[in-house]
């Protein structure tokens, strides 16, 4: 035990535990990466546990990666009036809870805007509509395509795309919801 975490053991009776959190927590603050990297590890698992039951495991790492990410920038407000950890779990919930309503927000949109393809592709099949097609499928930007193929030609889900690509599956259905508008706005003409 430091000499530090010994005077703040005797001084507030803190544990010894509790005395080498305050002084990470501190350390972290002041941009001691080190000292963040022992405050995720203490702090990990019970922060997955919250994503797991709050967004399900599917989502879970993205959301524990955002949580210790805001924790990450927002360190330096923390006051200690509390535990390090229950500022940290009132963090997380905050932090899962927005990025579902976020979630709720963009599915709405796309569940409101969103056209089958099967409207889109209502015209006669011939040979310069599938000319037409192609065309349009090479003028889209280079993430909408690669979603779009991925997705409505190849069968892929969103959360195998994400995987893929290396991007989160509400970009995936952003994406391919922007691709769809893009095609049906060339073949509408």
């Amino acid at each position: 035990m430091t000499q530090t975490a010994k005077r703040l053991t005797e001084t507030n009776g803190w544990s010894e535990e509790l005395a080498q959190e305050a002084m990470d927590v501190a350390s972290a603050a002041g941009g001691d990466a080190q000292a963040f990297e022992r405050l995720y590890r203490t702090h990990v698992g019970r922060v997955y546990s919250l994503a797991c039951r709050l967004a399900g495991p599917a989502d879970a790492d993205e959301f524990t990666q955002d949580v210790f990410v805001r924790a990450w920038q927002k360190i330096g407000t923390f006051r200690s009036e509390a535990r390090f950890g229950s500022w940290l779990y009132r963090l997380a919930v905050n932090v899962i809870y927005g990025q579902l309503r976020t979630r709720s927000t963009h599915r709405k949109r796309h569940a409101e805007s969103e056209i089958p393809l099967e409207r889109a592709r209502a015209k006669k099949d011939s040979p310069e509509i599938r000319l037409d097609f192609d065309v349009a499928i090479e003028q889209l930007p280079d993430g909408a395509r690669e979603v779009f193929v991925l997705h409505d030609v190849e069968g892929y889900k969103h959360r195998e795309i994400a995987e893929m690509v290396g991007i989160t599956s509400g970009t995936s259905k952003s994406q391919l919801h922007r691709a769809r508008m893009i095609l049906r706005t060339h073949l509408d003409r």
